[in-house]
């Protein structure tokens, strides 16, 4: 198979290019991507990072912020070493840290939802087939080939995902047995 052409070739250096100039307007400074909307209102360009953070009352350098002291073994006796702590610094944006504190005491809402064909699928099985799993595997509408245990544990997903929504299934379910029986 034939090379391609120029891979063979030496490149010759550019001595007339200026790569600092590329170098320097291809990582411009520019404010750092902040994902906290409220960090990012409290920024203020014109400081660094660690004096933005230090007026916010929020730490640069975790390691720094909580040191962990360290144990000396002095003959045998665990001796703490005394563990500087660097003076106060005072914070002049106390509401940036209260409303992170406050958005994170919030509670989480659950976003688990299971799609509309996976629901039809799990009560269409229990529907007809009960508990009966290998039934269930055989069945025409297992399009999927899932396995009895594939099978039981969407179903169990489903239970834990709506527990009310399943119980009210089952209970409909009852009086439609008696009725056969």
């Amino acid at each position: 198979m034939p090379k391609a052409k120029g891979k063979s070739r030496r490149h010759k250096y550019s001595y007339n290019l200026n790569r600092k100039r590329l170098y320097r307007s291809a990582r411009r400074r520019a404010a750092p991507r902040i994902a906290c909307s409220h960090i990012r209102h409290a920024w203020d360009p014109n400081k660094s990072v660690a004096q933005n953070l230090a007026d916010m009352g929020l730490a640069e350098d975790p390691n720094k912020a909580l040191p962990i002291p360290k144990k000396l073994l002095v003959g045998g006796m665990e001796a703490e070493s005394d563990g500087q702590q660097p003076g106060k610094k005072i914070v002049r944006k106390p509401y940036v840290v209260n409303e992170m504190e406050l958005e994170a005491s919030l509670p989480e809402k659950k976003s688990n939802t299971l799609s509309r064909d996976l629901i039809d699928y799990v009560r269409y099985m229990i529907q007809n087939h009960g508990e009966n799993y290998k039934e269930m595997a055989r069945d025409e509408k297992n399009y999927y080939q899932d396995t009895p245990k594939q099978i039981k544990r969407k179903i169990n997903v489903y239970k834990n995902f709506y527990p009310e929504e399943y119980k009210n299934f089952i209970a409909s379910l009852k009086p439609e047995k008696m009725d056969m029986q």
